[in-house]
């Protein structure tokens, strides 16, 4: 064994094996390969081989079926080289104001997009962002000549449904922009556009707007159609759990249905089983078919999601108090008030089923026989937040 020897090796596979991965990566976009090779022999002279590849990545650009950042920065570049090699012919002046234009419109694409994901990080996050020339340009952008580009004007009307949250003609001419021109848009591009108006959604559905209920659903089937919304063939739980919850809440039992079974696969294997049993066990309470909703929920499964496992037990929760239950049901809430005071939480979550569990237990002791105290209840459901099951304690309330 020669250490030495064994050193040089690896040193000369690492190498190699990086130049194979940046070929890779080049060869991925054939345009720019083009442009490159046409750069290549620019700038040895060889000038007949320069047009030859220069007009071969414009005919490739224009065969692409959809307008992303990359085409539009390669559509720059491909002017950018075309002046580059006119100037040194003195014919310069005849490409000048492509290249302006080319420029433009792939800054101001991509100005918009970094900007559209800064807003939506900062809105998480909460943390102050600095957004450079973005404010100097959006009156260039608002201009109809720019807004022509699909590309451009989805994300300068995804940063408008952004910033100007209450103002929802931007949604429509968004959504507009998703079903019209979404098919254009490379994949990774139309999963950032669509991912950033279903946020939407979820905020105007979180502000208390039912109509986004149906506005969320149509768009996460789109994404599910398209499959964009499966990162290495895996769906994300919380992707899962909103299709669902949004399917149920507009009563599309059947298509649910046959949503968990066509889509579970997707599901990480560790916590699949799980995750499927809830999701059956709610579309079953759903359809009033407590028996099989219990069964499901009470199944020996390792719920490994805290939240997931609170919400299996608001479930049963209120499937014991439907059914009058009401024995069992305080024995669960204890269980569940337990469970928040030894588990870590996260904040909102906490106070949410903290609060379900009090409001429950308030409901067990609301009599027939005070109107004042129902009414009193009736307030405290009412303006008390977070609260996700506000609708079911008022339905609860008025029955009694």
């Amino acid at each position: 064994y020669d250490d030495a020897k064994m050193r040089q090796v690896i040193f000369f596979l690492l190498k190699t094996i990086e130049e194979f991965l940046l070929y890779q990566e080049i060869n991925s976009d054939e345009v720019n390969m083009k442009i490159m090779l046409a750069r290549a022999y620019r700038k040895r002279k060889v000038d007949k081989l320069f047009q030859k590849n220069i007009k071969n990545s414009e005919k490739l650009l224009e065969g692409i079926a959809f307008e992303d950042i990359k085409a539009l920065r390669n559509n720059y570049l491909i002017q950018s080289e075309k002046s580059t090699f006119l100037s040194r012919i003195n014919r310069l002046d005849k490409n000048l104001q492509n290249v302006s234009d080319a420029l433009d419109i792939s800054f101001l694409s991509e100005k918009l997009r970094e900007s559209c994901l800064m807003l939506s990080h900062q809105s998480v996050y909460k943390k102050e962002l600095n957004y450079g020339l973005l404010d100097a340009l959006l009156p260039f952008v608002e201009q109809e000549e720019y807004l022509k580009h699909p590309i451009i004007a989805t994300y300068f009307y995804v940063y408008k449904t952004i910033i100007e949250f209450e103002n929802e003609s931007y949604f429509h001419l968004l959504k507009e922009n998703i079903y019209q021109y979404g098919s254009q848009f490379s994949f990774m591009e139309f999963r950032d556009i669509l991912l950033m108006t279903i946020n939407y959604c979820i905020r105007k559905m979180n502000a208390g707007d039912s109509k986004f209920i149906r506005e969320s659903f149509e768009l996460y089937k789109e994404g599910i159609e398209r499959k964009v919304l499966f990162e290495n063939n895996v769906m994300t739980r919380a992707t899962f759990h909103n299709v669902v919850s949004n399917g149920l809440k507009l009563k599309e039992y059947k298509w649910v249905d046959d949503f968990i079974n066509k889509y579970q696969q997707y599901l990480r294997e560790e916590h699949r089983q799980g995750f499927v049993f809830y999701s059956l066990a709610r579309l079953r309470y759903e359809e009033k078919d407590y028996d099989k909703a219990m069964k499901l929920l009470v199944q020996e499964v390792d719920y490994d999601d805290i939240i997931i496992n609170l919400s299996a037990k608001t479930l049963l929760a209120k499937m014991y108090y439907e059914q009058d239950e009401f024995d069992v049901l305080e024995s669960l809430l204890e269980s569940m008030r337990t469970y928040l005071q030894r588990k870590k939480v996260m904040g909102y979550h906490k106070n949410n089923y903290k609060n379900i569990v009090r409001f429950t237990k308030k409901l067990l002791k609301a009599t027939p026989y005070s109107k004042n105290k129902r009414e009193k209840l009736k307030l405290e459901i009412t303006e008390a937040t977070p609260l996700t099951e506000k609708a079911w304690l008022l339905t609860q309330l008025s029955k009694i």
